[in-house]
């Protein structure tokens, strides 16, 4: 597939292992993967806790460790929209041209083939494991999770603190503390 740009959303909040499969997975397959880390406006929430810059900060790091030559890769933050009918063009006008989208989620699918685009579903990489929800999940209450995650990432949530983060926005969450 000479040419061929793919766009891979996602919030990554963290960036994992899954994610980091997906990335090799769809680097086969295509010339160039714009990565848009998506609610990027989003911090310090249980659903999104680290910052746009510290998500991309893990990803590059991430890619690198692995060997992956950032000149086939794009790291965009996009912010949200509202409103599904416009996502696509939303997501075009920060992007460098793109023919194709890699997901699993059914919605995202759905508007980007409706947009008229070439999809392409990866394979699922132990997803019930490698979910960022269930590692959000496993710092707060102090479980392992050093696993899921590539190396460069657990070094920069531990320098920034990432566990300690979200216990706190867990414990206001919980106590319906307005953030």
């Amino acid at each position: 597939m000479h040419g061929v740009r793919a766009v891979f959303p996602g919030r990554f909040q963290p960036f994992h292992l899954g994610h980091l499969g997906v990335v090799k997975y769809v680097l086969e397959k295509v010339d160039e993967i714009v990565i848009v880390v998506g609610s990027s406006q989003e911090s310090h929430t249980y659903q999104n806790p680290f910052t746009a810059g510290e998500r991309i900060f893990m990803i590059k790091e991430s890619l690198r460790e692995e060997g992956i030559s950032m000149d086939r890769v794009y790291i965009i933050p996009i912010p949200d929209v509202l409103m599904n009918s416009v996502w696509v063009y939303h997501v075009r006008m920060y992007c460098p041209p793109f023919s194709m989208v890699v997901a699993r989620n059914p919605l995202v699918l759905r508007l980007f083939k409706e947009a008229g685009y070439e999809l392409l579903v990866p394979p699922p990489i132990s997803r019930e494991v490698y979910s960022s929800t269930n590692i959000r999940r496993k710092m707060i209450f102090g479980e392992e999770w050093k696993s899921l995650v590539p190396g460069k990432v657990y070094q920069i949530l531990k320098e920034i603190r990432g566990e300690e983060r979200l216990r706190e926005i867990a414990r206001g969450e919980t106590y319906g503390e307005e953030r």
